[in-house]
């Protein structure tokens, strides 16, 4: 708040007393009931903790400028504003500077010259009663030493029960009993508009509270879980606590935030808690999440893909790429294709569908349903586990360099894929473009894509691609099917008049 020096607010108590006076009148309406935090805050504020994390540091390391630390507090910088981690008072990472076992120290007498320093700081919350805590994965990444603080100044130990990046979510161990554990929500339920609060250690200051209300549902950010977007002010350190509502039950995990400029900015984002316990359920039985995957590259459906293929409206996953071999190819599922339903579950959005199937047992037998020349098909598929991510490059070959063709209403000239290509792409037949003007360059096609359908029509030959182009009708919009590398997806083109550029 702004706070006026006193001759100022003098001045202004004086040129109110010399206003007229007004007659008394009948007090305003009670503004609406607003919301009092207390009483929630007394409930779930013991069940939130302080989690401080510290690495091993070589004497080598020790000689690093300041700030140069490998904790989470400058991964969290990193990841989510771009920028360095700005320095805290003496020198510290922003966070707690409170001392530790062996913080700061030769670490013990096997240590030789490593001193274990702190690293991060974070938040969580108690799952329950025996000791289980949840937190983010990113708060508790890399570190070799975590401790969690109680709200009764209680320091212990923890230990990793396992972390999953993909969702951050992580959950650790304390050796202790009769916690105050937590009350869980059901973020399904959570309506955009309501009153939520965060407890949270932002900057190391524990038990900071801070109220919003729900800003919108299902945001998704490009990571694997559609978020909950709110307005409450988070800053790091407020990352693993938890997203309360006015029932005093945690419906989301305090996870991330969007910022220009490396402060709040009035937009975070919560892990739904119905996602993170299910991770958690794994996490604490095994120590690992197993995913189902059906082994596709998918991309959204845009309104001019949708109008171009006939669908009623912009929705499923467009199928870009089918791993050889995997759930997907075995099915049936090509490039292309639109998977409008997973297990009959409709699939809204391209980010719906790898929720969906990771939700899904391995080796579980399913139904996918798709679109492909405008009608609907349905295909059996058998869910595989999920590994670790690889990185396939087409070993890519240079095409002998082909003869011009006549530009058609496109703005495309192909030649023939010659034979040993095709095998090598394991594809039956398209066109590979030589050259490209008006509509296709404007779409971004470039020498060496390769046409595989134009509408409905699946190309065989360079003769064939210019006989369907000759009869493309100006008026509407053609769905052209690419592929680019291991990629394939539909490009809009309209088809230029004659005459036309």
């Amino acid at each position: 708040m702004t706070i006026l020096p006193l001759r100022k607010f003098f001045a202004a108590a004086v040129v109110a007393a010399c206003l007229p006076f007004a007659p008394h009148v009948a007090s305003a309406a009670p503004a609406a009931n607003l919301p009092d935090f207390a009483d929630l805050v007394d409930k779930v504020g013991p069940s939130v903790v302080n989690i401080r994390t510290t690495t091993r540091v070589s004497s080598a390391q020790r000689g690093l400028p300041p700030g140069m630390d490998q904790g989470d507090m400058s991964e969290f910088f990193r990841r989510f504003f771009g920028i360095p981690l700005p320095q805290g008072p003496q020198g510290g990472q922003g966070g707690s500077q409170g001392g530790s076992p062996g913080g700061g120290s030769d670490s013990g007498p096997d240590s030789g010259n490593d001193t274990e320093q702190n690293s991060g700081v974070g938040s969580g919350f108690i799952l329950s009663s025996d000791g289980y805590v949840m937190t983010n994965a990113h708060v508790v990444d890399d570190a070799d030493s975590i401790y969690v603080t109680l709200t009764d100044k209680r320091e212990f130990k923890a230990k990793l029960i396992g972390v999953d990046d993909r969702t951050d979510v992580a959950v650790v161990k304390i050796q202790a009993a009769n916690l105050p554990a937590v009350t869980m929500g059901d973020s399904n339920k959570v309506r955009v508009g309501e009153w939520v609060v965060a407890i949270g250690s932002p900057f190391g200051l524990e038990n900071t509270v801070t109220a919003g209300i729900v800003s919108a549902k299902g945001r998704d950010t490009g990571d694997y879980l559609p978020f909950i977007q709110t307005d409450v002010a988070v800053n790091p350190g407020n990352s693993g606590g938890p997203l309360i509502n006015m029932q005093g039950e945690v419906i989301g995990i305090n996870s991330q935030i969007y910022s220009r400029t490396g402060g709040f900015m009035g937009i975070s984002f919560a892990i739904p808690i119905d996602e993170a316990m299910r991770v958690a359920d794994q996490l604490k039985s095994t120590g690992k999440v197993t995913r189902g995957r059906i082994a596709v590259a998918i991309g959204e459906v845009t309104k001019d893909v949708a109008d171009s293929l006939g669908l009623p409206k912009a929705q499923g996953a467009l199928v870009s790429s089918v791993e050889p071999g995997g759930p997907a190819d075995k099915a049936g599922i090509q490039p292309g294709d639109i998977i409008l339903k997973f297990n009959g579950t409709t699939v809204d959005a391209a980010t719906d569908l790898p929720r969906m199937v990771g939700d899904t047992k391995p080796g579980t037998k399913a139904t996918v349903t798709i679109w492909r020349k405008g009608a609907t098909r349905d295909l059996p598929i058998t869910i595989a586990e999920m590994q670790t991510d690889k990185s396939a490059k087409a070993d890519q070959k240079k095409a002998p360099e082909p003869k011009p063709r006549a530009m058609n209403a496109l703005g495309i000239a192909v030649v023939d894929i010659p034979a040993d290509q095709l095998a090598q792409l394991k594809i039956k037949g398209g066109a590979m473009v030589d050259s490209v003007d008006g509509p296709a360059q404007r779409a971004g096609l470039q020498k060496g894509d390769i046409i595989l359908r134009v509408g409905d029509t699946d190309i065989t030959s360079a003769k064939q691609f210019q006989d369907v182009t000759a009869h493309l009708d100006p008026q509407k919009m053609v769905a052209v099917l690419v592929r680019r590398g291991d990629n394939t997806q539909f490009v809009p083109l309209r088809p230029r008049a004659p005459g036309q550029k």
